[in-house]
C-alpha cells in the first residue's frame, strides 16, 4: 500500500525549519535512475521562475521560419521564455530578432502579430529605432539632453545573442557561451533536418500554411513538450479519433502508416520517434484526393533514390529541448510550447508543406492538419485534457508529495544501423526513456550557471 506520508519534494524545503531552501538541487526532484519525478517541478511557482531564468536563457529556442520574413522590412512577433520579441529583416535582408520593448520606459514597440516597417516607432514617447535595431529619433533630443547628452547607439533595441537557421527555421539564444545551434541539437539533428526536409528529400523548401494557431490551457509547458518526446501510448486517449478514421486515408486511424516505430533519445534532452517502413511499402493511399496520392508517391520514390536505405526513416514526432516540438510525418506541424505560469502554457502551431507542391495539395493538407491538431483538432482535444489534468493533480496538497512513475523501459536501449542515438525498439512501445532523458537535461541546465557546467553534467549521456 502507499505510503501517504511519503514526500517527492527533495530538497525544495529545509527538512528540519520546513521552509523554502532557495538553494535547492534540481537533480533532487529528478531521479532518473529510479523513473520517479517530483510532481513539484510542474506546479512550484518557484521551480518555474528558475526555469525562466536558467533554462529559457541559455537554451536555443525556435521562434520564426524564414517564410514569415520573406521580404526586407518584413516582422513578425514571436516569444522566447516569458519574452515577446521581434523576429524581423532589416532594409539589408539581414534577420534580427530583438526584444519587444522600448529601451526608454518598456513599452512595446510593435504591437501587431505580422507585418511590413522600415522603423519600430514607441507609441508612449515617440522613440523611434530602425528595423536594424539602432535608436533613430527621441522626440526633442538636443533640447531635453542638451545637459547630459548620450550615445543614441547605445540605446538599440536589445537583440539576442546569437541567431541561427535550420531549413528556414530560425533559432535564437540569449546565452553568448551557448553552442552552435548543430552542436546543441547533437545527433537529433538528423531527425529534425529530415523533418522540415520536403517530401522527397531533396534541399528545395518548405513552406509554412498562413499564420500561428495561438491558444492557451491551464497545464505545465513540460507536459506538453514530454508528450511529443517519446510517449507513444496514445491508442488509450485517441481510440474514439481512431474509430472516426480521420486518417489521410479515410479510412480507421488517424495518420498514414509510419511503420515500425523506433524511439531515440539523446543526451542533450531532444526525444524523436521514428518510423522504420519495411522494404518496398509505399506511402498511403489519399483516397479524397488523387493529386495528393500522386504527389507524394512520386516524390516518395524519388528520395528513395536519394537517401537508400536511409529514405525507409522518416521522423514521426519530437521535441527539442526545451519547448519545441515537430510532427514530421502527416500532419507536418511545428508546436512551440511558451510558458505563461507554473499551470498555464500558451500553443502556438504552424503547419508546412513543401513549397513547391500543387495547390490541390496543399489545400487538401491544410484541412486534414487543422482537422488533426490545433484548439480544433480532434486529435489535440484529446491530448488537452490529458495535460490539463495532470498538472491540476500536481496542486494538490496531498497529491502533489507522490512522485510520478517513469519507469516503463528503463535499462532498454541499444543501437540502430539507421538511426542515431539511444534506441528503443518494438515490442517496448511503451519506454519512457526519451522522457527520462528530456528531465535529466532539465535537471542538468537547472542546476548549472553557464555552459561549461552543463556540458560537465552531460558527459557519459544517461
Amino acid at each position: 500500500m502507499t505510503d501517504i506520508n511519503k514526500s517527492a519534494s527533495g530538497d525544495l524545503f529545509d527538512p528540519q525549519s520546513k521552509e523554502r531552501n532557495l538553494n535547492y538541487s534540481a537533480r533532487s526532484l529528478v531521479d532518473i535512475e529510479n523513473g520517479e519525478i517530483s510532481r513539484y517541478i510542474f506546479s512550484d511557482e518557484q521551480v518555474y521562475k528558475d526555469e525562466i531564468e536558467r533554462i529559457f536563457k541559455k537554451s536555443w529556442l525556435y521562434v520564426g521560419h524564414e517564410s514569415q520574413i520573406k521580404n526586407p522590412g518584413d516582422y513578425v512577433l514571436s516569444r522566447m521564455g516569458d519574452e515577446s520579441v521581434i523576429l524581423n529583416r532589416d532594409n539589408d535582408g539581414k534577420i534580427h530578432v530583438f526584444l519587444n520593448t522600448c529601451t526608454h520606459r518598456g513599452m512595446k514597440v510593435c504591437r501587431y502579430d505580422e507585418g511590413n516597417t522600415r522603423n519600430f516607432v514607441c507609441p508612449y514617447h515617440g522613440w523611434s529605432f530602425r528595423n536594424n535595431g539602432d535608436l533613430a529619433i527621441v522626440p526633442q533630443f538636443e533640447d531635453t539632453y542638451k545637459n547630459h547628452p548620450f550615445d543614441k547607439k547605445e540605446w538599440g533595441l536589445v537583440e539576442v545573442a546569437q541567431i541561427s537557421t535550420l531549413r528556414g527555421t530560425v533559432w535564437a539564444t540569449w546565452a553568448e557561451d551557448a553552442p552552435p545551434l548543430k552542436e546543441y541539437l547533437g545527433e537529433a539533428f538528423f531527425g529534425l533536418d529530415r523533418a522540415l526536409s520536403p517530401w522527397d528529400g531533396s534541399d528545395d523548401e518548405i513552406e509554412l500554411l498562413g499564420s500561428p494557431q495561438k491558444w492557451i490551457i491551464p497545464s505545465n509547458w513540460k507536459i506538453v513538450a514530454e508528450n511529443f518526446s517519446g510517449d507513444l501510448a496514445h491508442n488509450i486517449s485517441h481510440a474514439s479519433v481512431d474509430k472516426v478514421g480521420i486518417g489521410t486515408d479515410s479510412k480507421e486511424g488517424r495518420r498514414d502508416d509510419p511503420g515500425e516505430f523506433i524511439l531515440s533519445g539523446y543526451p542533450e534532452g531532444h526525444g524523436i520517434i521514428f518510423g522504420l517502413k519495411p522494404p518496398g511499402q509505399e506511402p498511403n493511399d489519399y483516397q479524397t484526393s488523387p493529386i495528393t496520392t500522386a504527389y507524394y508517391l512520386e516524390n516518395w520514390r524519388r528520395r528513395q533514390e536519394r537517401q537508400g536505405e536511409s529514405g525507409r526513416v522518416n521522423p514521426v514526432v519530437g521535441t527539442i529541448f526545451p519547448n519545441m516540438s515537430f510532427h514530421g510525418q502527416q500532419p507536418r506541424t511545428i508546436l512551440v510550447a511558451h510558458p505563461n505560469g507554473p499551470g498555464q502554457t500558451e500553443m502556438w502551431r504552424v503547419y508546412f508543406v513543401d513549397k513547391k507542391a500543387p495547390p490541390e495539395v496543399k489545400a487538401f493538407l491544410r484541412r486534414y492538419y487543422t482537422r488533426y491538431s490545433g484548439p480544433a483538432g480532434m486529435t489535440e482535444q484529446d491530448d488537452m485534457e490529458n495535460w490539463n489534468y495532470a498538472t491540476s493533480s500536481c496542486l494538490g496538497s496531498v497529491a502533489r508529495n507522490f512522485p510520478f512513475n517513469y519507469k516503463a523501459g528503463l535499462g532498454a536501449t541499444q543501437s540502430h544501423p539507421l538511426i542515431p542515438g539511444a534506441v528503443t525498439m518494438n515490442p517496448a512501445l511503451h519506454t519512457e526513456e526519451n522522457v527520462r532523458r528530456l528531465y535529466k537535461r532539465w535537471a542538468d541546465v537547472m542546476d548549472s550557471s553557464n555552459w561549461q557546467e552543463i556540458k560537465a553534467k552531460s558527459k557519459g549521456g544517461k
